[in-house]
């Protein structure tokens, strides 16, 4: 076995050893790495989200137009049905006074009393 220098634990030969520079070496390219493969899709979702963005401000007004529109087409609609609920028609109503006089029987006769 062979001791390295500064430590006390041999060092065997058929194990790699690993010093801080090349474990941040390696961390830093498997960073990049990433950065490389996912740069692709996460600009693809940024420039999704930018498109959608663009057109919803352009047509956020014409919506907005629209928005006024129908409700006040649902105001119009409403006032009118409204209106026509409560005309009445000009006639003659029979109130249906009753008679003065002793009831009468079902045959029509006069009922003693």
């Amino acid at each position: 076995m062979v001791l390295t220098r500064g430590s006390e634990r041999p060092h065997d030969p058929l194990v790699p050893h690993f010093s801080a520079l090349g474990t941040l070496g390696a961390g830093a390219a498997a960073v990049a790495a990433c950065a490389v493969c996912c740069a692709g899709p996460l600009l693809a979702v940024l420039g999704g989200i930018g498109v959608t963005s663009a057109i919803g401000a352009l047509w956020m007004p014409v919506l907005a137009v629209l928005a006024v529109a129908a409700g006040l087409g649902v105001l119009v609609v409403r006032r009118r049905r409204r209106a026509e609920v409560c005309r009445t028609v000009a006639a003659r109503a029979d109130l249906g006074m009753p008679t003065v006089g002793p009831p009468s029987d079902a045959d029509g006769s006069e009922a003693a009393c």
